[in-house]
C-alpha cells in the first residue's frame, strides 16, 4: 500500500447563511470552482491526471443537485476526463471524502483525488431535500429520532453540563476565532471570492462575532424548550426513562452558525506528487467511521476517534492537536471529557459555535485548519472529528511528513 499524502487543503469564506449574507448570490457550483482555479493556480498540474472528484454535500437538490461535483468541474474548465460523485453522510461528509480519496490511493486505485465539500445553507436551507428521518411521523416516533438540539440537550441533562458551561464553552469559541482571524491564521487556506464582474464578495469569515461577552449569551432563550413540548422531549425520556427532563440549554448563541461555503483537498501518491514536483504537507494516517444510538445522536464523536486511533495503535497522548465539530456546545465538552483532553490542544482556533458550519463542507475546513495550525506550531500529529445525524461520526488522524 502506498501513502495517502495531503498536498493542500483550502475552503472559502464562511458567509451568513441568509439573504443578507455576501454569498447568498454566489451559485454552490460557483464556491467550488472558485476553489478549483486556486488549487490549479497553486499547483499548475494538469487536471486530467485527478482520477476522481468527491463531493460532500448535505442538502442536494436544485443548485446543489444533480452531482453538483461534476457540475463545478465542468463549470472550472478541468479535463472532462475527471469524474465526480456527489455523497450524503450529513454532516461528516466532507471528511468521508477526504477518506473515501485516502482510501483509494492507499489501495492504489487512484493516483490523485480532488475531495471536500459545498453547502449554500443561505439558498438551499437544511431539510430542502425532505427526508424520512425529517418529515415522516411515523418512522420518527418509532425511531425515536429527534431534532439534533433536543439531542444536544439530552447529553448536556445526562452530563449534568450547566447553561453556565455550555456558554462558556461558547465564549471560549469566539474568543479564540478571534484570535485566530486577527493572527492571519487561517489566511493560507482562505479562497476570497469574487464575483462575476470581479468584485470582492468576501475575504473572512462573516458569522464571527468577537464582541461578544458572557452577559450577551446568558440573555439569549434556549432554541429547543418549544420544539420539544411538541412531543419530543417525551419521546426522548421514553428511550431515557432515567431523565426526569430536559434542560434546554442551547441557544443560537452556543450552536454551530448557520453559513454558506465550501471546501477542497487535493490528496495524491508518492508519484503524483513528485511528477508535478509537489511537496505532501501530511498523510492521513488512519481513519474511522461508526454510528451510535440515534436519539442521543451526536456521542459518536468519542468512538469514532477511539477506533481511528486504535486501528494505528496510537493512543490519545500521541495526538498533539485535535478538531472536533462544534454543532453544539455539550457534544464538544462531552469528547473533551470522555477522552481527558487538555482543553489547550483541542479546537484551540475555535470552531463553529464562532464561525458557522457550512454542513456538507465543514469536515474539509476543519482538517485545513488542524493542518494548518500543526505547521504553525510545528507539530505533528492531529485528529479530526465530526458528529452528525443519526449517530454517524467520522473521524480522521493526520501526520505531517
Amino acid at each position: 500500500m502506498s501513502d495517502a499524502y495531503i498536498y493542500d487543503a483550502i475552503r472559502t469564506p464562511r458567509g451568513r447563511g441568509r439573504s443578507t449574507g455576501r454569498l447568498y448570490r454566489t451559485k454552490p457550483v460557483d464556491l467550488l470552482t472558485a476553489l478549483l482555479h486556486e488549487l490549479t493556480r497553486r499547483h499548475r498540474f494538469d487536471t486530467a491526471d485527478i482520477d476522481d472528484t468527491i463531493i460532500g454535500c448535505v442538502t442536494p437538490v436544485r443548485g446543489q443537485g444533480y452531482n453538483v461535483a461534476k457540475a463545478a468541474l465542468l463549470h472550472a474548465g478541468w479535463s472532462h476526463q475527471v469524474p465526480g460523485v456527489t455523497l450524503n453522510r450529513y454532516c461528516t461528509s466532507a471528511l468521508e471524502a477526504v477518506n473515501l480519496a485516502a482510501n483509494k490511493i492507499l489501495g492504489g486505485w487512484e493516483e490523485a483525488v480532488v475531495a471536500g465539500g459545498v453547502e449554500s445553507m443561505s439558498r438551499l436551507p437544511m431539510g430542502s431535500d425532505g427526508g424520512a428521518l425529517l418529515f415522516d411521523p411515523e418512522l420518527m416516533v418509532a425511531t425515536k429520532h429527534v431534532p439534533q438540539g433536543i439531542s444536544a440537550d439530552l447529553i448536556a441533562t445526562i452530563e449534568g453540563f450547566s447553561r453556565t458551561d455550555v456558554d462558556a464553552y461558547a465564549l471560549r469559541s469566539q474568543e479564540r476565532s478571534a484570535a485566530a482571524r486577527e493572527g492571519g491564521f487561517f489566511q493560507k487556506s482562505m479562497v476570497p471570492i469574487y464575483d462575476r464582474n470581479g468584485i470582492l464578495l468576501l475575504d473572512h469569515d462573516e458569522h464571527l462575532r468577537p464582541d461578544t461577552d458572557a452577559e450577551q449569551l446568558a440573555a439569549l432563550p434556549p432554541a429547543f424548550a418549544a420544539t420539544g413540548e411538541l412531543g419530543y422531549d417525551a419521546m426522548v425520556i421514553q428511550r431515557y426513562p432515567e431523565v426526569e427532563f430536559i434542560d434546554h440549554v442551547h441557544t443560537a448563541g452556543n450552536s454551530s452558525g448557520i453559513v454558506d461555503g465550501a471546501s477542497l483537498v487535493l490528496l495524491g501518491s508518492k508519484k503524483f506528487g513528485e511528477k508535478y514536483e509537489l511537496k505532501p504537507r501530511a498523510r492521513v494516517r488512519s481513519a474511522a467511521v461508526v454510528s451510535t444510538e440515534p436519539t442521543i445522536m451526536l456521542t459518536g464523536i468519542t468512538p469514532a476517534a477511539r477506533k481511528a486511533l486504535r486501528k494505528e495503535g496510537m493512543e490519545v497522548s500521541d495526538i498533539d492537536l485535535w478538531e472536533t465539530n462544534e454543532a453544539f456546545a455539550a457534544p464538544v465538552l462531552k469528547f473533551q471529557r470522555d477522552l481527558d483532553l487538555d482543553p489547550d490542544r483541542l479546537n484551540v482556533n475555535g470552531g463553529s459555535i464562532a464561525l458557522g458550519h457550512p454542513l456538507g463542507a465543514t469536515g474539509g475546513m476543519l482538517l485545513g485548519t488542524l493542518l494548518d495550525e500543526l505547521e504553525r506550531r510545528d507539530l505533528q500529529t492531529g485528529l479530526v472529528t465530526l458528529c452528525a445525524g443519526g449517530g454517524i461520526a467520522v473521524a480522521s488522524v493526520i501526520e505531517r511528513v
